[in-house]
């Protein structure tokens, strides 16, 4: 539906409408997959809280696993993937098939012994990158130790992520996101299996652990069958001198820096966590509200812009400035259109989610109190964290990576200062300083975008962002009244939580689609160009 305020964009022919189309198709193959992929992570998060709980020894594993995680953002998946998609997309458009899988080849092998010496490496340095937390679930020792174990994942994920943006460009999307489904079966299997056969609690956390890199293992082997069947095959090559190599390492530092520094700041956000405020409590409370605000960020934000990066890496090569300004458009406005809503929900609804996902086991009422507070404060910055992802993107596909980087240096800067003043609100003023770096990075990255390629119909968009909001504002209030009539109606057992949770996200979603039919809101139509495919002739292939 068009808005008789919003006229149609003049450049959507019936060319773009099929491309607009595909990338609909593909954006929701990809969300679904996620989808299911999260919706296991959540149930992985659900086993751990009931066997470990958020007090205790659990918060040793959460900081262990802190210096792996940001050593692998700085140099693995997606800081490799970000800089090697826009160099291998341009040799494919440009016909350099056999040098695009050589490229591809030698950044194999390349982070294969990169990252297996940085491994080595850090696993000595381990109780020196540990010491600046205190004493985390009361026993250093024990997450110096667990640390050790999950380092391995750095190398693995540096493969993967050669392996996804391979797939990717090739616009295999679904496979990829469907690899971590195998992660968390593994993990949750090995929990349940392995758990209740251990009595000493430090020896559960290394079968955590364990159990972690064995899952990292499996995601990496199962996309390998899928790629043998593309037209290129990865060889036993280290062409390091090959300028288009060099290119991919330069872009990758930047980027690399840009990913590192985002996760340093959920490293300072643990720190302050574990030496400031609770270090038995704090560290693993954070991280539970973290794991359900990242639930809809992974399904709907990561899945648009994970589809639209080979896209506007294309158009960036071709020097489409054009359409590549309208791709960004579009993202940005999909991104409103599911995390806006997302975030006011979240907000209206945090202490009935973190009670149905957490509370049974070791997990306590008071401990929901925690988590639902740290899931608020979170929720702010949803959307905004959303809009850095792509754009951070888009910076990438026109190979200007040092402008997210200047800008997530930035934020390292206010993340701090506000993670001191915010930590003596309680626990919560850790997600809030987040919320708030996210918010200021997000302006920062559309102000220099509007300054690099311009920015699409900026004040559409932004009348567009603000009719999202009031629809999403009546989907939250219409999901907090049905939940809180199911709740005073059915009782708090598991079975009533269930439907009075579900009942008010069902009232949420049916409040926000109608809404969104009567507010004009467009991104609503971009779900049914798949339904549109039924009356028009085949596309021709790409």
């Amino acid at each position: 539906m068009t808005s008789p305020s919003e006229p149609p964009d003049p450049v959507v022919g019936l060319d773009e409408r099929g491309h607009n189309r595909r990338l609909a198709r593909s954006t929701v193959v990809f969300s679904l997959a996620t989808a299911v992929s999260r919706a296991l992570g959540l149930a992985r998060e659900v086993v751990s809280a009931y066997y470990f709980g958020v007090a205790g020894a659990i918060n040793a594993f959460i900081v262990a696993i802190q210096i792996p995680n940001l050593v692998r953002a700085l140099v693995a998946d997606a800081a490799l993937s970000g800089a090697f998609v826009p160099v291998f997309s341009e040799l494919l458009e440009r016909g350099e098939k056999t040098r695009a899988w050589r490229v591809a080849s030698t950044l194999l092998w390349l982070t294969l012994l990169v990252l297996g010496g940085v491994t080595a490496l850090f696993v000595l340095l381990a109780p020196f990158l540990l010491r600046p937390f205190g004493e985390p679930g009361g026993d250093l020792g024990l997450a110096v130790g667990l640390s050790r174990v999950l380092f391995p994942i750095v190398v693995l994920l540096g493969l993967s992520g050669i392996v996804v943006g391979i797939l990717n460009t090739h616009h295999h999307f679904a496979l990829p996101a469907l690899a971590p489904v195998a992660w968390n079966l593994v993990i949750i299997l090995g929990l349940v299996l392995g758990v209740p056969r251990i009595e000493d609690e430090s020896g559960q956390l290394y079968l955590y652990a364990g159990v972690v890199v064995l899952g990292t293992l499996v995601q990496l082997l199962l996309p390998i069958p899928w790629l043998r069947r593309l037209d290129g095959l990865l060889l036993i090559v280290l062409d390091w001198r090959d300028p288009a190599v060099r290119r991919v390492l330069g872009l990758m530092l930047p980027v690399t820096l840009t990913i590192g520094l985002i996760n340093v700041n959920f490293v300072v956000d643990t720190l302050f966590a574990s030496r400031l405020l609770d270090p038995e409590l704090a560290p693993a409370a954070i991280d539970k509200a973290f794991r359900l605000y990242m639930l809809p960020q992974g399904i709907f934000a990561v899945a648009v812009t994970t589809v639209l990066f080979p896209t506007l890496a294309r158009l960036a090569a071709r020097g489409d400035e054009g359409g590549l300004r309208r791709a960004l458009d579009r993202g940005v406005r999909q991104i409103a259109f599911l995390l806006i809503p997302a975030s006011l929900v979240s907000i209206a609804l945090a202490e009935p989610i973190v009670r149905l996902v957490y509370e049974r086991g070791e997990f306590t009422a008071g401990d929901t109190t925690i988590v639902a507070q740290c899931l608020q404060a979170f929720s702010v910055g949803l959307v905004f964290n959303g809009w850095m992802l792509i754009l951070n993107r888009s910076f990438y596909a026109v190979q200007s990576n040092w402008i997210p980087t200047a800008i997530a240096l930035g934020a390292v800067g206010v993340n701090a200062a506000l993670d001191t003043v915010f930590y003596r609100l309680g626990i919560w003023g850790i997600p809030l300083a987040t919320a708030l770096v996210n918010v200021a990075g997000a302006a920062a990255l559309l102000v220099m975008m509007r300054r690099r390629i311009g920015l699409e119909h900026v004040a559409r968009t932004l009348g567009v962002a603000l009719r999202i909001l009031a629809a999403a504002a009546l989907a939250a209030t219409a999901a907090f009244l049905a939940w809180y009539g199911l709740d005073a109606w059915l009782g708090d057992s598991f079975a009533a939580q269930l439907v009075s949770v579900g009942g008010g996200l069902a009232a949420a979603t049916t409040g926000y689609v109608a809404a969104s039919k009567a507010l004009g809101i467009r991104e609503l139509d971009t779900l049914l160009l798949l339904r549109a495919r039924r009356q028009e002739p085949p596309e021709p292939p790409e």
